[in-house]
């Protein structure tokens, strides 16, 4: 049974998380803000200018637990783990499997299946739910693309052809993503995807909740004992969590593009959440930030019915599911890696 603890965010610039006991406090300009019991922690995300004292990242690795630092616009800037958790003969069966062409490929065309699938069922979702024709018309055309996209990836001889694939598949879903947008188009604009920097809104949002689940993913690998660094879609390239990034693509429609959208459909951001930086960058302002990583940790806690399962979990426990299912594919107890797929 896996429990479903909580992520400690701190986002309050000027902040410091030291340990108080057996608790994590943080402090803001001398004065306590929060104080948690480690116990009902299993990370803790520090983004932009916050200080974590050294008793307490010794504490964490020492429990197992990870820390992360994010830069305030939502940026990967690094990782703590304790000892590497897990039986050695799991990770070298990982680096086995990366060695095989053809399981990298089998893996790799599930992983890209799981995430079309529900790529797929976010679009028929929003086309049911659309308030005009030409958003419908729009939104199902790009699920009949996808569609299409699922029939050919089992049959995908390479893994230039799986990459291929999922590239166009990509490019088909963001294509309609911005009809998935109901309310405030004009504030909340969707062209295209672009990362680095974001350049509208939308994208920013978006790729800090990628940014989170990314976390999430990494510490689910490293608690069944898989390497983060080692994956399968993605190609390998120092520092790059490869696999987290391989586990990120079947998860971000369900946990992340979808919880976006709500976002933005309900107005619990709006152009006051973002900062237009020079060059026409947006990043999440500290309000803006405060109200996703809230409505991010509720929706960790909705409960999603799961196929394999046969019951229903919290979303939040998704990635724990996910990675333990792809290790015991890796140690030969399933034949296939069973990518979740939502309803």
């Amino acid at each position: 049974m896996i429990e479903l603890l909580n992520v400690l965010y701190v986002q309050t610039q000027g902040a410091v998380v030291a340990m108080d006991h057996d608790a994590v406090r943080v402090d803001v300009e001398h004065e306590t803000r929060l104080r948690v019991p480690l116990l009902r922690l299993s990370a803790l995300v520090a983004i932009g200018r916050v200080t974590i004292t050294p008793y307490v990242i010794e504490r964490f690795a020492q429990d197992g637990k990870s820390i992360v630092w994010l830069d305030n616009r939502g940026r990967f800037r690094a990782r703590i783990e304790g000892p590497t958790r897990g039986n050695v003969l799991l990770r070298r069966a990982q680096h086995l499997a990366l060695d095989n062409e053809a399981r990298t490929r089998a893996i790799a065309i599930r992983l890209v299946a799981g995430k079309v699938q529900n790529s797929r069922v976010l679009l028929l979702r929003a086309a049911r739910e659309a308030a005009t024709e030409s958003d419908e018309s729009t939104l199902r055309k790009s699920a009949d693309r996808l569609a299409i996209a699922l029939t050919h990836i089992h049959g995908a001889g390479s893994m230039a052809e799986v990459r291929g694939i999922e590239g166009e598949a990509a490019r088909s879903y963001f294509e309609a993503f911005g009809s998935m947008v109901r309310v405030d188009r004009s504030d909340f604009p969707f062209d295209r995807r672009s990362r680095r920097p974001p350049r509208d809104r939308t994208n920013a949002l978006v790729s800090f909740l990628y940014a989170l689940v990314l976390a999430e993913c990494s510490a689910a690998l490293e608690g069944v004992g898989l390497d983060p660094q080692v994956g399968f879609l993605h190609v390998l390239r120092p520092g790059r969590p490869a696999l987290a990034l391989d586990l990120l693509e079947e998860l971000r429609p369900a946990l992340a593009d979808r919880l976006a959208l709500r976002l933005i459909n309900r107005r619990q951001v709006t152009v006051d959440s973002f900062d237009n930086l020079p060059g026409g960058a947006y990043h999440l302002n500290e309000d803006g930030r405060r109200a996703v990583l809230v409505a991010f940790q509720r929706r960790k806690e909705e409960m999603v019915p799961h196929r394999l399962l046969q019951r229903s979990i919290q979303v939040g426990l998704l990635p724990h599911v996910q990675a333990r299912l792809l290790a015991r594919h890796l140690r030969g107890d399933l034949a296939e890696y069973p990518p979740y797929v939502g309803r």
